[in-house]
């Protein structure tokens, strides 16, 4: 070949490419059209399933699927008799797959992935939702049982739970990687807000921008209520209801209150329909929530026009009677005190989705971590799922306690967690044999410890102990973790190196502590500007609420700034990103699926739910929920007051007498005598809440304690008047 037919060549061959370029473009296009077109096929079909005389043929020819895809799209068209359908899982239906929404969190809990509230009568689709504790072994199949609803779900003894360990080998090193290809960005678009508007079911009065309407709401039916609020304010796409709860009407006819959720968010209505998401939609289907449901509904005449969602208010606040108005202008000012903070701030659904689209805009533009943050291997994550719980519950029973109190008083920790996001690990972490860390030196065990750092250890409770317990220990049963305290108790557990070095260095008496392996992260600050601007917006509405003249608007700040809260708290709870279950139901008789654990029954079908592992989440970060949590757990037993660098004070449970702590509640403890822990407003601080002057009956159970500080805190609100 010559240099004449080289140049050719070259040129033809650069022609070849914008053609191949050309039909490239062209061949992406027609797939995304041909996404869509399926897409909306799978939504017709699965509304044509609502028809009770609807056949699986007749739509199969009409939509040109074999009669196997309409059923994998919509399985209550499955024409298989019962009696010889197989034993293996429910399918998952393409038009009604929802991914995560939100990352829950035990408790409190953050809006697991978006699921479609299953059928009462007929068998639901598969959806999907958060794990919220480590599923045990799958058990074998079973058949549905035909038992009263009261033996499904039988309470468990707590016993020793195993937890896991980091392997040997190969294997290993999977716990010492990251996800490859999956980082943690800063976003490149702005997030679109979304007409809202603020209704009282109970009253039918509807807040529209700067003006309140009457409106007949007739049976407060999804369907009823989306009419009223559309005709009154046309093109809205959410609707908070700040009091009435239409979703508990009729409640007392189901067996639990979820149930009767599902079914009201299930009402049938000539002109809405379930919006059903494609792709990365990630508001398809209802939410079911006891208290706090999502409702998303879409035109039947136009399922594709657009979505509008029915939520609660109790999902950002309390509204505790405050009417539409103040609860709109408590919005107002939530969004204006974080605009000052980011210019580019949205209101998103939930407090979870704001929480975490606001921190992913402080992802740094330079430095180190400027092309994002690297999720962990899901193995690791699947590790610290398993071994980093949240907050501190526990009721503390007699003998440890009096049975008669001398008094019931209430301390809460102040914005509590916004204190804990200074430091959090980052990178990929380094494992820490047993050997290796019996050959460093004290000082390095102190900075390991005090390094962004997760533990497995063996405790031993010291003789002669008599406080409350320092570290959590894993039970099986709805507690999940005890503090075991009596002396001589020996268990093996992983902890946060705050709490182990609190154990080991605590004023009263060193615990035994034998570190079995340990990892180790370097110490970031990936939280850091998240948590400064949420603080600083936060002191602004505590500000307002102390200092405005006008009563209303003390008062919708003092909402705002809670809401402030509830976009940390849940916000960091998403990044625990829990594992999905897979949720469904089997009709009465036939076999369960593999592995299921039984969630509730009715006259016809029990409702079931599985593990179904991680989802490819960018924006999961369990190792920075867990680091938080544990130095809020080590702070609800010594927390330290600092001028500068200067320590000044102690508060926390150890700094009380042995004896008189009655209740840890995730950032607050109850005590039986006030302290003298100095308040000063900032996060972290020591609140007193409530005191319940004795003697008062100790409470044998959750419940009982929440009754007793409820007249805790109206009694010191009281006393505060006069």
């Amino acid at each position: 070949m010559d240099r004449k037919t080289y140049t050719a060549e070259l040129a033809g061959l650069r022609e070849l490419r914008a053609g191949i370029t050309a039909a490239e473009k062209q061949v992406a296009a027609a797939r995304k059209e041909l996404d869509r077109l399926a897409a909306q096929r799978s939504r017709r079909v699965a509304g044509l399933a609502g028809y009770e005389g609807a056949k699986a043929d007749a739509i199969a020819k009409a939509a040109g699927l074999s009669v196997g895809d309409v059923v994998r799209i919509a399985p209550l068209l499955d024409p298989t008799p019962a009696a010889v359908r197989t034993a293996a899982p429910a399918p998952v239906p393409v038009a009604e797959v929802a991914e995560a929404e939100e990352a829950a969190d035990p408790a409190p809990v953050a809006e697991p992935p978006a699921a479609v509230a299953p059928a009462l009568t007929r068998p639901a689709a598969v959806v999907e939702q958060p794990a919220p504790a480590p599923v045990e072994q799958p058990t074998p199949a079973v058949a549905a049982p035909a038992v009263p609803a009261a033996s499904v779900r039988p309470a468990v003894e707590a016993g020793p739970r195993e937890l896991p360990t980091l392997p040997e080998g190969p294997a290993g090193a999977r716990f010492e990687a990251v996800t490859t290809g999956l980082l943690s960005k800063r976003p490149n678009f702005t997030q679109q807000a979304r007409s809202t508007v603020f209704l009282d079911a109970a009253a039918g009065m509807l807040a529209v921008r700067d003006q309140v309407v009457r409106v007949d709401l007739g049976a407060r039916t999804p369907g009823e209520i989306l009419d009223a609020v559309l005709h009154a304010a046309p093109g809205t796409e959410r609707v908070y209801i700040t009091a009435g709860a239409p979703w508990h009407d009729g409640a007392e006819r189901y067996s639990t209150l979820k149930d009767a959720v599902a079914a009201w968010l299930n009402t049938p209505s000539e002109r809405w329909t379930t919006a059903v998401g494609s792709g990365r939609d990630k508001l398809a289907g209802h939410f079911v929530h006891q208290r706090q449901p999502v409702g998303r509904y879409a035109p039947t005449a136009a399922p594709d026009s657009g979505t509008t969602e029915i939520r609660s208010m109790g999902e950002w606040f309390d509204p505790d009677g405050a009417d539409v108005v103040t609860c709109r202008q408590a919005f107002t000012l939530l969004w204006q005190a974080l605009r000052r903070h980011w210019d580019d701030a949205v209101l998103m659904g939930s407090p979870s989705q704001t929480g975490r689209d606001l921190w992913s805009r402080t992802v740094p533009t330079t430095g180190k971590w400027a092309g994002g943050y690297p999720v962990l291997s899901e193995e690791l994550r699947g590790l610290l799922h398993a071994t980093g719980g949240q907050g501190r519950t526990e009721l503390v029973l007699p003998p440890r306690v009096p049975q008669q109190l001398p008094a019931l008083v209430e301390y809460d920790r102040t914005f509590a967690y916004a204190k804990h996001l200074w430091k959090s690990p980052v990178g990929t972490p380094r494992r820490i044999t047993a050997a290796a860390f019996a050959a460093m030196t004290g000082a390095e065990q102190v900075k390991a410890l005090m390094s962004c750092s997760h533990w497995n250890v063996k405790v031993t409770v010291p003789q002669g102990w008599n406080h409350v317990g320092l570290l959590p220990a894993p039970v099986t049963g709805d507690r999940a973790w005890v503090y075991p305290s009596e002396p001589g108790t020996t268990f093996t557990t992983w902890a946060g190196g705050a709490e182990v070095h609190l154990a080991l260095a605590n004023h009263l008496a060193p615990w035994r502590i034998e570190v079995l392996g340990g990892l180790l992260w370097e110490d970031g600050k990936p939280l850091d500007e998240w948590g400064k601007r949420l603080k600083s917006a936060w002191a602004d509405l505590t500000n307002l609420s102390r200092m405005h003249g006008d009563d209303r608007q003390r008062t919708a700040a003092y909402l705002a700034s809670r809401a402030v809260r509830a976009v940390l708290l849940f916000g960091l709870g998403g990044f625990a990103q829990r594992p999905r279950l897979v949720s469904g139901t089997t009709p009465i008789g036939e076999t369960l699926p593999a592995g299921v654990e039984i969630l509730g029954r009715d006259d016809q079908v029990v409702t079931w739910q599985r593990q179904a592992g991680f989802s490819r989440d960018p924006y999961a970060h369990p190792e920075w929920a867990a680091y938080v949590w544990s130095g809020a757990r080590a702070a609800l037993l010594d927390m330290r007051y600092r001028q500068g660098k200067e320590v000044i004070g102690h508060a926390g449970a150890l700094h009380a007498k042995p004896g008189t702590v009655v209740y840890f509640g995730t950032d607050g403890i109850a005590l039986t005598e006030r302290q003298p822990w100095p308040y000063r407003g900032e996060p972290g601080d020591y609140l007193l809440k409530g005191h319940l002057t004795g003697p008062v009956e100790h409470p044998t159970s959750q419940e009982q304690y929440l009754k007793l500080r409820g007249l805790g805190r109206a009694e010191l609100a009281a006393e505060e008047t006069r």
